[in-house]
């Protein structure tokens, strides 16, 4: 299948928590943001009353998404600020959290009361990657491509390994917590659109998901635009991490559309890979999915750029993901970012206000 005539488009979607600047814990401050912001239309509410979501217009280029992800977290970091709250890139609440926190709206209203042992923690932060293809049978074909490549997104993603002040022990603590909903899965090999409706039907029809919004594959086709939409990443601390992962999913998809073959994985392995690389992100031993055994996991995450190489030069991206992988690795994922200002922290608020500063690239003290 030839590349000819696609655009890869790209948006980014990303979620933020709001935080209480005294003692770490979450802040039920976003209605009143959300009502300052109402002029901003690509700044909405989420699940819960301490979350912001943020949606970047469509992007052709990188520098694009860069701008735009960077203009939507000033935006919400100063009205977070003028309403006497942090606003911070985690994948769960750092501090502790409160029950009375759900946002107060219909559909919301539901899905506590279908999914209420799963609703107290759900106030969890990803970042969602959308990339832009002509047609959702394409798009089916490209999830099954993705499959056996999820896992070195998330371990180049991690960044929620603070829960209630202390280490959890993950490094994407974010991951275990989702994928307790009944539809968080990675996507099957679907030949076809219809195959893939067939699917959302009936996981509707089974009480799995509420709608189709509500359909949590690690990667689906759009139920609201004309994307694959990959939804394995926590919310990267910094705006570069972002940027990388956008990269790298935007050259899986046009890898995927274009190849006459796509390698294959069984979901045992696929499984196994999710949870060392959201237990150790990049500091540790993976799975190598189509052996089955421990790999280096940067080794890992350079087979999937060795896969994605020829359509990064397409689309230019090389050399973004190129210095993106470089800071990464100089600096390490948002998880051992978070694990050293935590340990530099005298107090929960002087670290919330680190993650803070780190969310818009500000020196710490």
């Amino acid at each position: 299948m030839a590349l000819d005539g696609m655009n890869f488009t790209l948006g980014v979607e990303e979620e933020f928590v709001l935080l209480d600047p005294m003692d770490g814990s979450v802040a039920l401050r976003a209605p009143d943001l959300l009502e300052n912001l109402a002029l901003e239309p690509d700044v909405t509410g989420e699940l819960m009353r301490f979350q912001i979501e943020t949606a970047t217009g469509i992007c052709h280029g990188l520098d694009e998404v860069r701008s735009d992800l960077t203009r939507l977290r000033q935006i919400v970091a100063a009205a977070a600020e003028d309403d006497g709250c942090l606003m911070v890139a985690a994948g769960i609440p750092p501090g502790d959290l409160r029950r009375d926190a759900l946002t107060p709206e219909p559909r919301y209203r539901r899905l506590a009361q279908a999914f209420p042992d799963l609703i107290d923690d759900a106030g969890t932060c990803a970042c969602h990657v959308h990339v832009g293809l002509p047609s959702r049978d394409i798009g089916a074909r490209v999830l099954a491509g993705l499959r056996p490549w999820l896992a070195p997104l998330l371990a180049i993603s991690v960044n929620s390994p603070v829960e209630h002040g202390a280490d959890s022990g993950w490094s994407s603590r974010r991951f275990p917590i989702w994928d307790r909903w009944p539809t968080a899965r990675p996507p099957d090999e679907w030949p076809g659109a219809a195959a893939y409706d067939l699917s959302v039907r009936e996981a509707l029809c089974h009480g799995a998901a509420l709608d189709t919004a509500g359909v949590y594959f690690y990667a689906r086709l759009s139920p609201r635009h004309p994307t694959v939409e990959v939804r394995i990443a926590d919310v990267c601390l910094a705006v570069d991490d972002a940027v990388l992962l956008a990269a790298l999913v935007r050259g899986l998809v046009a890898t995927c559309a274009g190849a006459a073959r796509l390698p294959r994985a069984r979901g045992s392995r696929i499984g196994a890979a999710l949870t060392a690389a959201a237990r150790r992100g990049l500091d540790g031993p993976g799975i190598d999915v189509f052996t089955g055994g421990e790999a280096d996991q940067r080794e890992l995450l350079g087979e999937l750029v060795a896969f994605i190489r020829p359509a990064l030069d397409s689309v230019g991206d090389t050399e973004d993901v190129e210095r993106g992988l470089d800071s990464l690795f100089e600096h390490g994922t948002g998880a051992a970012r978070q694990r050293r200002l935590l340990a530099e922290a005298a107090s929960p608020g002087e670290f919330a206000a680190d993650l803070a500063h780190a969310t818009m690239n500000v020196p710490t003290r």
